[in-house]
């Protein structure tokens, strides 16, 4: 199963996810302000007691916070120097809080441009996959979330839910655990463009949305893997011009 609504129920694209402790609270703020820029690649992050008092942690909990963001190649410590902020290039682009922080730290058209690059290197051929593995059962849940989104009076969190649950159900058709791995990006890749822009605050955008994520489930469900693989870049596309576009006017 690719997931139930209720399972994507914490999925919201137009809400920031609010750490849930104070590990989760240092780390949160340290990533985004990285991703953010406020600490540059190759700068040396404030002293454990600078932070501390920032914060209002134990140093166990801030030296715990500082491991993780070590784990997901942002920072790097060495004894008599400090935690040395590491180059981009160095950072795990793959991973869903480093994801999260691109967008907490505002959405660029460069990182809108990137996810969308990954996702044609990815999603299309998922799409192909899909039209020739996929089970009976997976096409029913495929046609289940079209339907979903095709609903009347939506808000945009219910639409990026059942977007969400729509490509969850391709990568896991494709049967390829690679394809299945990155769905942390599609994922994040959807919450960005719904966080700028989504199709149901307009109707023409909402039409035509439906319509391409038609085209994909009817060629997925018909075994055809060149139309689905047609239809799901199709689909990338429309969504990133319409979230390059909200990004474009807002920059006017």
């Amino acid at each position: 199963m690719a997931g139930t609504i209720e399972e994507l129920d914490s999925f919201s694209p137009v809400t920031k996810r609010k750490p849930h402790n104070f590990h989760a609270h240092v780390m949160s703020s340290l990533g985004t302000s990285i991703v953010g820029g406020i600490y540059r690649e190759g700068q040396i992050l404030p002293g454990d007691a600078e932070l501390i008092d920032q914060f209002g942690v134990s140093r166990t909990v801030l030296r715990e916070a500082l491991k993780t963001l070590s784990a997901k190649g942002l920072v790097e410590a060495r004894a008599r120097v400090g935690t040395r902020v590491l180059p981009r290039a160095r950072w795990n682009m793959f991973d869903s809080d480093v994801l999260l922080w691109h967008l907490d730290s505002g959405v660029k058209l460069d990182f809108i441009a990137s996810l969308a690059e990954i996702r044609m290197a990815v999603e299309p051929d998922a799409a192909a996959l899909a039209a020739t593995r996929r089970s009976e059962e997976q096409a029913n849940e495929l046609m289940a979330w079209l339907a979903r989104m095709g609903g009347s009076d939506q808000t945009p969190e219910e639409f990026a839910r059942y977007d969400v649950g729509f490509h969850r159900v391709i990568a896991q058709a494709s049967g390829n655990p690679f394809m299945v791995s990155l769905a942390n990006v599609v994922d994040i890749a959807l919450m960005a463009s719904f966080t700028i822009s989504s199709p149901v605050d307009d109707s023409a955008a909402f039409e035509r949305a439906v319509r391409l994520h038609r085209n994909i489930a009817e060629a997925i469900v018909a075994g055809d893997g060149d139309m689905a693989r047609l239809a799901m870049r199709q689909a990338i596309q429309s969504g990133v011009d319409r979230a390059t576009a909200t990004l474009g006017d807002k920059r006017v």
